[in-house]
């Protein structure tokens, strides 16, 4: 009875150990699927998997030529995923870092510069300049900055409507903000690819997307052809936003307020 009891227990164990080597397997693969989704990587995974498709075929037809390439390729698939997948590899990490247990505790908060930045990308659309401005959260964004031009300056209404008039010679480039700071002006983001965007999207645009794809940053754009103010978060733009929408949606993703409710919801 002692040697049943104990294969039996041995046996629930190794049941509960299968399951669950399968969940965690199964939850990685959706995670996976999620951060491809909509990206140039969806269709890269699809001829992939065509590859591999062919590679299981071509041994029962007798394809000898072509088994030997495939599996000579499938050998290296591992160095394979991680050339063609950087990106998305990139991505799913720093979302993964971003979980709660990861988090800092000492999140940068945005309360005094929210109404300052709104007035402004009020005044730039109203007056048809472009404009990007990025917030800096918990990802840092060194990277962005070594080429920019760094002023370190209080966040100042006529500072910041200075850098984006035509005049500016740092017009073009991207203001980086950090707290109640502006660090840098005329930063080079890096551009989203993802191929489902309107293709009447400008460069201006497809740089918010970009650095939000990247790092957790909040991006507003301000259009210079139409004065359409749009906020990119995620790898997601929303478009066609007037003062009160961008002002209520930047004190619900970076005011105090809403870093105590997640604290209250995490406690």
């Amino acid at each position: 009875m002692g040697e049943l009891a104990q294969a039996s227990h041995y046996l629930s164990w190794e049941t509960v150990r299968i399951i669950a080597d399968i969940f965690i397997v199964a939850y990685l693969i959706y995670r996976g699927l999620l951060i491809i989704k909509g990206t140039r990587a969806a269709p890269m995974l699809g001829g992939l998997t065509i590859i591999v498709f062919m590679y299981f075929l071509a041994k029962p037809f007798g394809l000898v030529t072509l088994h030997w390439i495939l599996n000579n390729f499938l050998s290296s698939i591992i160095l394979v995923v991680i050339v063609i997948f950087q990106d998305e590899i990139r991505r799913g990490l720093t979302k993964f870092g971003l979980q709660p247990l990861f988090r800092r505790s000492d999140v940068t908060i945005y309360d005094k510069g929210i109404e300052d930045i709104t007035l402004i990308c009020s005044r730039l659309s109203e007056e048809k300049l472009g404009g990007l401005i990025v917030f800096q959260r918990e990802v840092g964004l060194e990277d962005f900055v070594e080429e920019a031009v760094i002023l370190d300056a209080v966040l100042a209404r006529k500072l910041l409507y200075g850098i984006f008039v035509k005049d500016s010679p740092l017009h073009d480039g991207a203001v980086l903000i950090d707290g109640n700071r502006i660090r840098a002006a005329g930063c080079v983001l890096p551009l989203s690819f993802n191929p489902d965007l309107d293709p009447n999207l400008g460069t201006r645009h497809r740089a918010a997307l970009g650095i939000s794809e990247v790092s957790d940053a909040i991006v507003v754009a301000v259009s210079e052809e139409n004065g359409a103010i749009s906020l990119a978060r995620d790898g997601k733009l929303i478009r066609n936003m007037d003062a009160s929408m961008l002002r209520d949606s930047l004190h619900r993703l970076l005011s105090s307020k809403k870093s105590s409710d997640e604290q209250g919801d995490e406690a």
